[in-house]
């Protein structure tokens, strides 16, 4: 819904940043998932940045280590 921008985009950078929810800017890879729909696949050129920011997102759900 937020991939073409403007108002609901900024309203989800908003909120996402008052939850200190990390946020990644890739222009490279915002076109590239721009140009698909909701339920399409992902392109397998792109399979390694989204793993890692999967991965990322997975990282900071943990629980820090003492």
């Amino acid at each position: 819904m937020a991939k073409s921008g403007g108002y609901l985009a900024d309203k989800i950078i908003e909120i996402a940043r008052e939850h200190n929810i990390p946020i990644r800017q890739d222009k490279n890879l915002l076109q590239i998932l721009s140009r698909l729909d909701l339920n399409d696949e992902i392109p397998t050129e792109i399979y390694k940045a989204v793993a890692e920011i999967l991965g990322f997102y997975l990282s900071a759900q943990q629980p820090a280590a003492d």
